[in-house]
């Protein structure tokens, strides 16, 4: 493969399938070009140090066989992938949230990567892209936070296309460029092809049904309106793959939505959110399952009253490397409801 066609690709010649990837991968020639959410980011040689906010890039580094140039991460949701324990034990975590700059520069990275603009981008909390640029550092965010997304709008952001699980695979793709491990990416993005495609053959029978869900992330304060999961994001994407009916139709990433609005809609699935954060006390998963049977409104539902209340790691409900493994989560539970037939 010719050193301007690699280039091509990393920059966003990105068929769907990686159908215009070569079936043996060729070694990366560097400098190397990437257009990565709106700029262009220029390698002249694979990092050594990495900087990585956001536990799916994190993961995905992990996967990539990358563990050793990684050199601080932050911003976790969950527990590590449990094959990298042992690996992400040795990497300073420099905060489980939102990490200073001081802390992100100190680590001497020759690369950051972000999972979320509002952490690193144009505004970003932890640092803006013009910060590290001063610094010579390159930064690549995660093209599931930043195509088809505004994120001016505050918040999580509004969707205005779809997201779709080619987002993640350019992620994998654009890394294992960078860091010259193409085949390890194509290997890893034909196995997570290979896992959502027989997840859906499982439930095939929803496709004849009129099945609905709503995801609930979170929520400010226990009895304020939830967090829950317009159609755009990862959880419509879950959706569509399954054959369900995301009752939330917001283009928001996380609207807010009153509980009578919910019980209006009266889905067949209620899906929560588990994780390790405590940001909010609804980060709790089993607070929210006591709030959903004891509340007034919300232990009227049919849902509720069924038992049809599926407790999904929060990495599987977020456009993540982890989507595949929420999308393999909600089509078990759906089977051992029998709702797919």
């Amino acid at each position: 493969m010719t050193s301007v066609l690699k280039r091509l690709v990393a920059a966003g010649v990105f068929a769907a399938g990686l159908s215009s990837v070569a079936a043996s991968a060729q070694a990366t020639d560097y400098p190397l070009e990437i257009q990565n959410c709106g700029r262009t980011v220029t390698f002249d040689h694979a990092p050594k140090r990495v900087v990585s906010l956001g536990q799916s890039n994190t993961e995905i580094l992990y996967l990539l066989g990358l563990s050793s140039k990684v050199v601080g991460t932050a911003v976790w949701f969950d527990p590590v992938m449990p094959q990298f324990a042992e690996a992400n034990r040795k990497i300073p975590r420099l905060a489980d949230n939102d990490p200073s700059f001081e802390s992100v520069v100190g680590q001497r990275p020759d690369l950051v990567t972000a999972q979320f603009q509002w952490h690193v981008g144009p505004s970003g909390i932890v640092g803006t892209t013009a910060q590290f640029d001063e610094l010579g550092i390159p930064v690549y965010v995660a093209p599931a936070d930043c195509v088809g997304k505004d994120n001016s709008t505050g918040g999580d952001g509004t969707r205005t296309d779809a997201f779709s699980m080619d987002l993640i695979y350019k992620s994998i793709h654009d890394l294992s460029c960078i860091f010259d491990v193409e085949d390890r990416g194509e290997k890893l993005i034909a196995g997570l092809k290979q896992r959502e495609q027989a997840a859906k053959q499982d439930v095939a029978g929803l496709a004849h049904r009129d099945v609905s869900a709503v995801f609930w992330f979170s929520s400010s304060e226990l009895h304020a309106d939830p967090y829950v999961a317009g159609q755009k994001g990862a959880p419509g994407y879950i959706s569509g793959v399954l054959g369900l009916n995301n009752v939330i139709k917001s283009n928001d990433e996380w609207p807010t939505v009153g509980w009578e609005t919910i019980a209006r809609a009266d889905p067949d699935i209620i899906v929560i959110a588990k994780m390790d954060r405590r940001r909010y006390p609804a980060d709790d998963w089993q607070l929210k399952m006591n709030f959903l049977k004891t509340d007034p409104v919300t232990s009227q539902m049919k849902a509720v009253k069924n038992g049809h209340i599926v407790v999904m790691d929060v990495m599987g409900m977020d456009p993540t490397i982890r989507t595949i493994d929420g999308i393999e989560q909600l089509a078990a539970a759906v089977k051992s409801f029998g709702l797919d037939k």
